[in-house]
């Protein structure tokens, strides 16, 4: 052990530890993890939300009206370039959501298909292709699982050895002991570059991600990349595996197949969510009102004018989620009242334990068990799911990916409430504060095993057992039959 840290290398100013590489892998050196920068990047192509609408001399020109914008096609050019169709929408959303970014990392994008006219495909003709060879490779392990040690290293070997290719790990999963102290494995190891979440970005930097263990795994990843995600091929090693359509047993075969580009992917839409603080008004407080009044404390002061979370506010948390978004009353024993309002119109107050906006690869997770429908991941659409509610006609509803979701605490609300984000971040909301939520234009492009009907379906059915049961007993004889006895 002493030996190998020893051959580690040190980490650099930037903390991300540079490993002892070989001639091919140090032309690769820009290629390394940095720290987090101030200024954001320009986005890069096929980033943009959605197209920018054309000038207002083009939109006199032929228009074709649809139900939810118009779509202007120009003139042919003088050169001969194919005509363009730019699409003008009147609703300040579009229905479907924004248009989701087709290029996942550095090298990824999805093959084009000539025949598609709107900005959305066919689903079925999803299939991933390499703009440059993929080099860089993110593993990503479920840690403190002692079974997952040996699927890792054989995964790193065959990674760095037969395919060269440049590999990140986490810090904290090379540093663990069991993995520290073979001693075989420490020439594998020294060649790993290692990150630190919330220290180093590799956004631009990751090819691929392969994860290794369960749908916890998978929303880690997701995680990691709160812009452009690259394409995650999933391994399932885990408890349950809704997420993870790989079998190790193969990895060897599918990841090569990856390699060469060509798979059937899966876009899971991700929900773009803000926590915004209002400024509350300061105004002093008078005798007695900081006493308790029968087990409850007195409201906070909120803003004298304006809607909640009016311009005031300040945004104190922006996320990337995949599964759901969670408001519930947390530690209290009281009931939860929030207000959820639809494009700035109120919709409806929700009364009960909480209230679950999640997509619909989050359908089959915490929405599924408080009753919800179970959604393909490739329909557009957000769920609002309520947790017990105290009216029995309060159902779950699905809304057009498109909308934007605003949920604030009742005026008359007593206590506050806990927001929870994939059951990971979790953060304390007050009187004038506001959560917004829309569908971000970052997908997770997840790869599929056989097409991604096959793969969604054979999910419900091995893992949550999805319409099984065991079949009726046919009759041996007709004179078994109860209504043929005299």
């Amino acid at each position: 052990m002493d030996d190998m840290q020893s051959s580690r290398p040190e980490p650099d100013q930037s903390g991300v530890t540079q490993p002892s590489r070989s001639s091919k892998h140090r032309e690769r050196g820009s290629k390394s993890p940095r720290r987090r920068r101030e200024a954001k990047r320009p986005p890069r192509r096929g980033e943009t939300a959605c197209r920018p609408p054309p000038p207002p001399g083009q939109r006199d020109e032929l228009a074709v009206h649809t139900g939810t914008g118009t779509a202007t096609e120009t003139e042919t050019p003088e050169d001969g370039s194919p005509k363009r169709l730019n699409w003008l929408f009147k609703r300040a959303h579009f229905l479907h959501g924004p248009c989701p970014a087709t290029h996942f990392g550095p090298k990824a994008c999805i093959l084009p298909n000539p025949t598609s006219v709107m900005h959305i495909q066919d689903p079925a003709s999803q299939r991933l292709t390499w703009n440059d060879p993929p080099s860089n490779v993110l593993v990503i392990r479920k840690i403190r699982d002692e079974s997952l040690l040996e699927p890792f290293k054989e995964l790193c070997r065959f990674l760095v050895e037969e395919k060269q290719m440049m590999v990140y790990v986490e810090r904290r999963v090379v540093e663990e002991g069991s993995l520290s102290d073979d001693q075989l494995f420490g020439s594998i190891c020294n060649q790993l570059c290692t990150f630190r979440e919330g220290f180093d970005d590799i956004s631009d930097c990751i090819d691929l991600i392969i994860c290794l263990g369960g749908d916890g795994t998978l929303l880690y990843a997701s995680s990691l990349f709160q812009g452009s995600v690259p394409p995650v091929m999933a391994f399932h090693l885990g408890s349950l595996g809704f997420l993870t359509p790989f079998k190790f047993e193969s990895y060897k075969t599918e990841v090569t197949k990856v390699f060469e580009g060509n798979a059937a992917i899966t876009l899971r839409s991700r929900l773009k969510v803000k926590v915004v603080k209002a400024a509350l008004q300061e105004q002093p407080l008078r005798e007695g009102d900081g006493e308790e009044h029968n087990g409850f404390l007195p409201l906070p002061l909120l803003p004298a004018h304006g809607p909640p979370c009016g311009e005031a506010g300040k945004v104190t948390l922006q996320l990337q989620v995949l599964n759901e978004v969670v408001v519930d009353r947390g530690p209290s024993s009281y009931l939860s009242n929030v207000d959820l309002y639809l494009d700035g119109r109120l919709i409806t107050s929700v009364q009960g334990d909480g209230v679950i906006v999640s997509t619909p690869t989050g359908s089959t997770a915490y929405a599924a068990a408080a009753g919800a429908s179970m959604i393909h991941p490739n329909v557009p659409a957000i769920m609002v799911t309520p947790i017990c509610p105290h009216s029995l006609s309060f159902r779950p509803i699905v809304v057009p990916a498109g909308v934007e979701l605003m949920i604030t605490l009742s005026p008359d609300a007593r206590n506050t409430a806990w927001v929870s984000f994939d059951g990971r971040k979790r953060q304390e909301i007050q009187h004038g504060d506001c959560i917004k939520i829309t569908t971000s234009c970052y997908p997770v492009p997840s790869i599929c095993c056989h097409d991604l009907v096959y793969d969604w379906f054979e999910s419900l059915a091995q893992c949550l057992h999805w319409n099984v049961r065991k079949r009726q007993a046919g009759l041996a004889h007709p004179s078994d039959s109860s209504d043929t006895e005299n």
